[in-house]
């Protein structure tokens, strides 16, 4: 029997979560940076997401394919909720190692800005209806919020230590991790265009 995009996505974040219980320990942050890896490959899940549904909806504008306008929309939905989650990891992820709330780091504010912005997006797309709209409004989000991020300062925010440690373990664990966070927002864009189809 042929499983739901919903059922999938489910399974998919049991496993995120039991994989994440068996994440490796760190010199300094110890068993707490578990939470570090989780928040990392929910974030690359986000972008990706959010950078497949502008590059899907550029394509969909040049080829005028209203299927690609619906997958950009299914992928921009999928982006911004797991940009909002990534959220509270974060902030679970600072209570956990630094025990407290560094709310003024701009990388927070920005991240938290973008999910504001990308909520009222959403709404005004819904409105919208026609998808096209989707499209380009994607196209335009991504690109606001990649130049957002490579131009925001960062304080205590590192650039990538899950890629620049010199431990296969843990490269090769965060590199699983976030490919299963991958599949699990793959799952929800299936499921946001199914959900899309049934309501035409």
């Amino acid at each position: 029997m042929k499983k739901s995009p919903l059922l999938w996505f489910a399974l998919l974040l049991l496993i995120i979560t039991g994989y994440t219980l068996l994440g490796p320990a760190e010199a300094t942050l110890g068993t707490n940076v578990r939470v570090v890896y989780l928040h990392a490959a929910w974030v690359w899940a986000a972008l990706a997401s959010l950078i497949a549904a502008g590059l899907v909806g550029l394509v969909g504008i040049i080829a005028q394919r209203s299927t690609l306008h619906r997958w950009s929309r299914s992928l921009g939905r999928t982006g911004l909720f797991f940009w909002i989650t990534y959220l509270p990891i974060s902030l679970w992820a600072m209570q956990s190692n630094w025990n407290g709330l560094f709310l003024a780091e701009p990388r927070w504010r920005v991240a938290l800005v973008f999910a504001i912005g990308g909520i009222l997006l959403q709404i005004g797309l819904i409105l919208l209806e026609n998808p096209i709209w989707a499209s380009g409004f994607n196209l335009a989000y991504v690109i606001a919020l990649l130049v957002a991020l490579q131009t925001t300062t960062k304080v205590m925010h590192p650039p990538a230590p899950m890629l620049e440690s010199d431990a296969w373990r843990i490269q090769l664990y965060f590199a699983t991790l976030t490919i299963l966070a991958m599949l699990a927002a793959w799952q929800m864009s299936r499921w946001w265009l199914a959900r899309e189809k049934s309501t035409r």
